[in-house]
């Protein structure tokens, strides 16, 4: 009798071992084979380096390779296009930045709806630009620069590394809240837009943190505000445009994200080991020097900030009438 019942408890594990979700089953061993990271921009700006960082850290973890595949052009859309259209099971991820936020609305012609071809994942990093001029502009505040725009009509010069870029956006939502305005200059990235902004060629740029804020320690450049909600820990005396310009809040949101219908178990595993990552002291640390501290986040919870930065850099490219084709 115990005999047979422990024949039939052996089969009862089969049949429950038969119905298990498959989702779940390859979620349990996942990943067995390279993973994908896939970053819509050229290797050693901030965006790669942030998917460096992670990326290492999960092959650590996993003991598989996050390998970098850096997928450049239109805007960061090849890169994301590519994540749309790979295969749902895990092995394709994508770097999620703040061009995926405001292309949404700045490009007329997407073949995805970022918000819903791609599944959030886990957020990794808030960075603040950086409200920036020269060194001998006769500004030394927020307000001070607003009154001398005003006092100035068509004098003054509003860089960018590139038209809809985050760095040009956020100085376009500055002349919307403070009626501030600028000409704007776009340049083929931040390195000749700091090289102008150095000599007073142009006069301003909201520039990211990590490519500015050398040439701010250096002397070189002026900080006047930082675009956070809240003050940077890297400049912790530099007032957030905020303080000036109420409701004002521009910032670069990193994280990582996954073709929609991606098995919700392999999500979850990957939050999981991302967010034990985000809360190692040397890699909060690195973050911090980059600009930010980690975002620890549930996916659902990512994905309400993926859905916020959508609809508020929407109000701004239509405010400013931009559209690429």
């Amino acid at each position: 009798m115990a005999s047979r019942r422990t024949t039939l408890s052996f089969v009862a594990l089969g049949l429950c071992a038969l119905v298990l979700p498959v989702g779940a089953a390859s979620a349990l061993d996942y990943p067995t084979r390279p993973v994908r990271f896939v970053v819509g921009y050229p290797a050693g700006g901030s965006t790669d380096i942030i998917a460096r960082l992670i990326g290492q850290r999960l092959s650590e973890r996993f003991g598989q390779q996050f390998v970098i595949e850096n997928k450049p052009g239109a805007g960061n859309n090849i890169g994301t296009e590519t994540v749309v259209r790979a295969d749902p099971d895990g092995y394709t991820v994508l770097l999620v930045n703040p061009a995926n936020f405001i292309n949404t609305t700045l490009y007329a012609n997407l073949n995805f709806n970022f918000v819903r071809d791609i599944a959030p994942v886990a957020s990794f990093i808030r960075v603040p630009n950086v409200m920036t001029v020269p060194q001998d502009l006769p500004v030394k505040t927020v307000a001070d620069f607003i009154a001398y725009v005003k006092a100035n009509p068509g004098k003054v010069n509003l860089a960018s590394s590139g038209n809809g870029t985050s760095v040009h956006l956020s100085g376009e939502m500055f002349m919307a809240m403070t009626g501030a305005k600028m000409l704007h200059v776009a340049y083929k990235g931040a390195a000749p837009a700091t090289t102008d902004l150095i000599s007073n060629r142009v006069q301003v740029m909201f520039d990211n943190m990590p490519s500015i804020i050398g040439h701010i320690r250096g002397g070189k450049l002026r900080a006047l505000a930082v675009t956070t909600e809240k003050r940077s820990p890297e400049l912790p005396d530099v007032p957030t445009v905020g303080e000036t310009v109420p409701g004002y809040e521009a910032s670069a949101l990193f994280g990582m994200g996954a073709p929609a219908k991606t098995p919700p178990e392999i999500i979850a595993r990957l939050n999981k080991e991302i967010n034990e990552v985000l809360a190692e002291p040397e890699v909060k640390k690195r973050l911090i020097e980059l600009g930010g501290e980690p975002l620890i986040t549930k996916p659902e919870d990512f994905g309400t900030m993926i859905k916020d930065e959508t609809e508020k850099w929407g109000k701004v490219v239509k405010s400013a009438d931009i559209k690429i084709e």
